[in-house]
């Protein structure tokens, strides 16, 4: 019981000591510099410490203030991002349309000598047997089954269908598409058709005993068949494959149209 009783006065008397010596500390005492520099002594460490506890303190609320202001500038930084972001995305809008208009300017001067229509590839067909897609122009615009569609590196395909405002075209790599076509070089007659075996390609038969194919020959339409004008370029021949038979033989034909890629076309009206 004692000891406890002991300890709380103890610590009574120390704080009370410690309050009288700061004031004393405070007090302008010329004739006790001696008694001052005990007390300073005594009393700077505690000094000390309520200013560095002061200092902690002051430093925490700018800590804090700090803290405000980042939020503040984080808001604002995300809100210019938004606006970048979106003036960014009218960029591309721009950019799309121009290049798009490019190569609409690009088909109609490469195929001046025809009456086109531009449009857009606004659906896409392709599969292991269709290879379809469909345009942005229709019966509306003087779209008919038959017509010719083609693109800035050659040859895509015809219209099969038509309704007021679509129309559906058939490339030149759907297996149910034959083209009747000439080597550049010799004028030999081929006919190409879409393949099963190797995709994105046409595979060339009915090849002429005497022509002679290497990789490289340029293909172009024959003007045959009463659907593809004459003269429009279709690719190149990739490789000859030979048979015992050489009437047998046939070849692969890179088309120049990258169909996974085209999105714009030219419907040949007349």
């Amino acid at each position: 019981m004692y000891p406890k009783k002991t300890g709380i006065v103890g610590v009574i008397i120390t704080v009370v000591i410690l309050i009288i010596l700061v004031f004393v500390s405070n007090l302008n005492l010329e004739n006790l510099s001696y008694l001052e520099n005990i007390v300073s002594t005594v009393v700077m460490p505690v000094q000390n410490g309520l200013t560095y506890l002061k200092n902690k303190i002051t430093g925490n609320q700018t800590f804090f203030a700090d803290i405000n202001n980042l939020q503040k500038e984080n808001e604002e930084l995300k809100n210019k991002n938004a606006e970048l972001e979106k003036t960014l995305r009218e960029f591309e809008m721009v950019k799309s349309e121009n290049t798009t208009l490019k190569e609409y300017l690009n088909l109609t001067e490469s195929y001046s000598q025809y009456q086109t229509k531009p449009a857009y590839i606004i659906d896409k067909d392709f599969s292991n047997y269709n290879n379809v897609f469909v345009i942005n122009i229709g019966e509306k615009d003087g779209i008919k089954p038959n017509m010719t569609v083609i693109s800035e590196k050659g040859l895509v395909g015809y219209v099969i269908s038509t309704t007021h405002s679509t129309s559906k075209v058939q490339t030149i790599i759907d297996t149910a598409s034959t083209v009747s076509t000439t080597l550049s070089s010799s004028k030999d007659n081929l006919i190409c058709k879409g393949t099963l075996e190797e995709r994105g390609v046409l595979k060339a038969t009915y090849i002429p005993t005497t022509a002679t194919l290497v990789p490289g020959d340029k293909i172009e339409t024959s003007g045959m068949g009463g659907i593809y004008e004459k003269g429009i370029y279709i690719g190149t021949v990739k490789k000859v494959i030979a048979t015992k038979n050489i009437a047998d033989r046939y070849a692969i034909i890179e088309p120049a149209v990258d169909f996974n890629k085209v999105d714009t076309v030219l419907v040949i009206t007349k």
